[in-house]
């Protein structure tokens, strides 16, 4: 399997790796079957995404398409970082293996968890802005 520098820089160097004792929004996304698992806290001011931090169990792809992601969110109004989507974490990440696909798709499902996380705290159902958040279907020989 061959990555890019962009996926091993932030798998070596991830970004933002930690947690948000009192975030604003936490949303954790993953599946028991290929072991993947990620949590992003947010802290919210304002409608803009002041910080954001995570924890992620799983294989590089998975760490370096959670660190991007914060890194694509961080300063972003909700609605701009609504607006990211897994196919924009792979091309920031200059692409990734077609069997490490499903990582860009629990990045973006965990920004959005967190975010729909934000919102049920502040009594807004978060579907209507969100969407429905679903499991990851196409894990499949991760590691």
């Amino acid at each position: 399997m061959i990555y890019s520098d962009k996926v091993l820089d932030h798998f070596s160097n991830p970004r933002n790796v930690g947690e948000i004792p009192d975030a604003d929004g936490v949303g954790e996304v993953g599946n028991a079957k290929c072991g993947d698992i990620m949590k992003i806290y947010l802290k919210i001011n304002d409608g803009v995404i002041d910080d954001v931090k995570f924890k992620t169990f799983g294989c590089g792809a998975a760490v370096a398409t959670s660190s991007i992601a914060t890194e694509m969110i961080k300063g972003k109004k909700i609605e701009d970082a609504l607006q990211i989507t897994n196919r924009a974490v792979v091309e920031a990440l200059d692409g990734l293996p077609p069997a490490k696909l499903h990582c860009s798709v629990l990045a973006e499902q965990a920004m959005k968890a967190a975010i729909a996380d934000y919102y049920k705290r502040n009594g807004v159902d978060p579907t209507p802005i969100v969407g429905e958040i679903h499991d990851c279907e196409e894990c499949s020989g991760c590691h």
